[in-house]
């Protein structure tokens, strides 16, 4: 009996994913911050701020990975970029059960090539990149709210049309996450050759 607990227990605390996260500068950062806290405040969204999330745009998600594969990927991937220019002009909502709202990168050729050239360094190293990350088909945003209550979507658009859009600043860090909750396993800034790992 307690066997059959502690594995049940084992299993639930298990990551159910992995992401690569591109991250943002600090002042960037904190402006989709006070998109959250006001959510929150209001009762409409926590679910990203229980998790540890950090304002990202996700690059890439899967359900298992090579993790030193990808981390030697993501060292030599970035130790070539420079930061990257972002700027979210638009809010929007997925069809899904869900219930995510999030801010919209403009989606300029420097952020399609910067996800273009990452899926081509992947594959190179015989990393599959699934249908909703390959370039073709990839959606960047960024994730302000889940599993907002249908009852209050009109709400929490209202909360975000009273951001000053255009939000703009710059992409610095990516990222190795799994989750949830989320737990970075590693990270580097784009343009420098060190690793800061957790």
């Amino acid at each position: 009996m307690c066997l059959l607990f502690c594995l049940n227990a084992s299993i639930e605390s298990m990551s159910q994913g992995y992401a690569i996260e591109l991250y943002f500068d600090p002042a960037l950062e904190n402006q989709v911050l006070k998109a959250w806290n006001v959510l929150a405040r209001r009762q409409i969204s926590t679910q990203l701020i229980e998790i540890e999330s950090r304002p990202h745009l996700t690059l890439f998600t899967s359900p298992f990975v090579d993790i030193a594969k990808l981390e030697n990927v993501l060292r030599n991937f970035a130790a070539k970029q420079e930061p990257l220019a972002v700027s979210f002009s638009s809010i929007g909502s997925f069809p899904s059960d869900s219930n995510v709202l999030f801010l919209g990168p403009t989606p300029s050729l420097s952020l399609l090539q910067f996800h273009s050239q990452l899926c081509d360094a992947m594959k190179k190293e015989g990393v599959e990149v699934g249908d909703e990350q390959r370039p073709d088909t990839w959606i960047p945003y960024c994730s302000v709210a889940e599993e907002v209550p249908k009852t209050r979507m009109a709400e929490a658009f209202t909360v975000l049309r009273d951001l000053k859009m255009p939000v703009s600043g710059y992409a610095m860090e990516m990222s190795l996450v799994e989750y949830s909750p989320v737990r970075e396993l590693f990270s580097f800034t784009l343009g420098m050759h060190h690793i800061s790992e957790i």
